[in-house]
């Protein structure tokens, strides 16, 4: 019983003795940063940057693939009907010919 109250009495003068050390190294609220934190934090700006100009990249290349697609299937659109028309007009005067020459 005495041991563990000696080790328990060690930890606790241990732990007395080095929380001062830790809470002064820490600069107070009004303090400026260390060097490290201002580095860190413009690390985060960066990303931050970084992660926005990715997303711009990404929506334009959305934006161009659908314009794109658009127009490709408005063109196609066109040449079908196109030739469909083509198609049904000459299906209708093959037809009057062939009802005014029977054979």
């Amino acid at each position: 019983m005495r041991l563990n109250r000696q080790f328990t009495t060690f930890v606790l003068a241990g732990t007395l003795v080095c929380v001062p050390g830790f809470a002064s190294s820490r600069p107070p609220n009004g303090a400026q940063e260390s060097p490290e934190g201002s580095a860190a934090k413009q690390d985060m700006k960066n990303a931050g940057h970084e992660t926005k100009n990715a997303v711009k990249d990404a929506a334009h290349g959305t934006k161009e693939g659908t314009k794109k697609a658009y127009h490709s299937t408005k063109r196609g659109t066109k040449k079908a009907w196109h030739k469909t028309k083509n198609t049904v007009k000459g299906g209708a005067e093959g037809a009057k010919e062939g009802a005014q020459q029977p054979q």
